[in-house]
């Protein structure tokens, strides 16, 4: 880019931030110190008629999917847009619930394999906020091995039927349709026998169950397929190559965890946690003074946040321009993860006794409660192991580990679960 488009290229961000300004001032709600993610809903079902009713707003505003090509309903404008409006709406109601896994991973993925119909039919709807995605990935006896999935889909004239179990599904009860990774043949290795489908998430056939944490949330689902019909034009890429769109989709995942998805409205989860360390700072001050151990652990947290910010950016455009490879996303990925069980852990600290019994209605109980479920930084997106795993292997180059299943037929592999591979007249 020559030096008279970078200033009109300048220019034009220059006059979009000025209109998103303005806009975001006029149209969004404060949050005023509510929750980023849940803004000022009452409940998880308020929650969603609010992200989506917001959602909305930005598509009539011409502020939603700035990064998605126009024919599908963006503005095909570059990343620097999307963090522009970013740092205009900071402080504001924005639909977070949208974010993760609807725009920033499964839509990019119906992007990049879907047929022109479900690019059509699919994105322009999500933008729009009338439609949540949920991922229907990991299953009960399969571990982090994906490609092992055990959850059949069999073929009967135009539809595929769904059979199986999925878990550990983000709200799943709150979605509206799911990518589906499933096996379609038991006949070649594991890798080369998986299909993705687009699963309507109520309909009769499936039920779901909702998982109670430790800290008392119900975010994470149970799933369970009773001959599941799904039509076979809602099958994404082609059927039995669903390891090369469930690998695509895993890129987008660590972008979107790792926090450099260029799809992602609002401010990433480390500056969230940048701005609830200031609060929480100013409070712990008004208790007990300067404590100077305090005031190093909010320094600690402070240079931690920039230093993974400014390696998402780096990562980012390295993958971008071609000078890294899309397996790099694993690294702000793992970053991502020991940054917040280190984040929950300085919180701890700082807000001492009070993290562990308080008065009620007192915030810093909060953080008590967060601490609990601290390793579910190290195990959305992939669990810390496997990003380091991609990343010796496919950045790095070294040598993979053996596996005994590559080459042989799924039907012959041994699993942890029974009755669950058909015969080969069920086929």
């Amino acid at each position: 880019m020559g030096a008279r488009e970078a200033q009109s290229t300048l220019e034009a961000l220059a006059v979009f931030r000025a209109r998103a300004r303005a806009w975001v001032h006029d149209n969004l709600e404060p949050l005023n110190g509510a929750d980023p993610f849940m803004g000022h809903a009452n409940d998880d079902a308020d929650q969603v008629v609010r992200a989506k009713a917001i959602q909305r707003k930005l598509w009539d505003a011409g502020f939603a999917g700035l990064c998605f090509p126009t024919e599908y309903g963006g503005r095909s404008l570059s990343s620097e847009y999307q963090v522009a409006f970013n740092e205009e709406s900071r402080g504001y109601e924005l639909p977070l619930l949208f974010n993760t896994p609807t725009l920033t991973i499964i839509m990019p993925t119906i992007l990049d394999f879907g047929t022109e119909e479900q690019k059509q039919r699919f994105i322009p709807a999500a933008l729009r906020g009338e439609e949540l995605w949920v991922q229907f990935l990991s299953e009960p006896t399969g571990g982090s091995d994906l490609a092992g999935a055990l959850t059949r889909a069999t073929r009967d004239g135009d539809v595929f039927i769904l059979n199986g179990s999925k878990v550990w599904s983000t709200y799943a009860w709150k979605s509206d349709y799911a990518v589906c990774v499933c096996r379609t043949d038991w006949d070649v290795p594991k890798h080369r026998g998986l299909s993705v489908l687009m699963v309507k998430v109520h309909q009769p056939g499936i039920t779901i169950d909702q998982i109670k944490h430790v800290d008392g949330t119900e975010e994470f689902c149970q799933e369970f397929f009773d001959d599941v019909p799904v039509p076979i034009d809602q099958v994404l890429g082609e059927v039995d190559d669903g390891w090369t769109v469930t690998s695509r989709l895993l890129f987008h995942e660590r972008s979107s965890v790792g926090g450099s998805s260029p799809y992602e409205v609002g401010p990433r989860s480390s500056e969230r946690r940048g701005g609830q360390f200031d609060a929480l700072a100013t409070l712990q001050r008004s208790v007990q003074g300067e404590d100077p151990r305090i005031r190093q652990l909010i320094g600690e947290a402070r240079v931690l946040t920039r230093v993974h910010q400014a390696l998402v950016r780096r990562i980012g455009t390295s993958i971008r321009s071609g000078r890294l490879p899309a397996p790099a996303g694993s690294i702000p990925r793992l970053s991502n993860g020991m940054l917040g069980v280190r984040m929950s852990a300085i919180a701890l600290e700082i807000g001492g006794d009070r993290t562990v019994a308080w008065e009620e209605g007192d915030p810093i109980g909060d953080i008590g409660v967060a601490y609990l479920g601290r390793q579910g930084f190290c195990l959305g997106g992939g669990t810390t192991e496997i990003a380091r795993n991609i990343i010796s292997e496919r950045v790095l180059g070294m040598p993979r580990e053996p596996s005994q299943d590559v080459d042989r037929p799924f039907r012959e592999v041994q699993t942890n679960a029974t009755n669950t591979t058909p015969t080969a007249a069920e086929g």
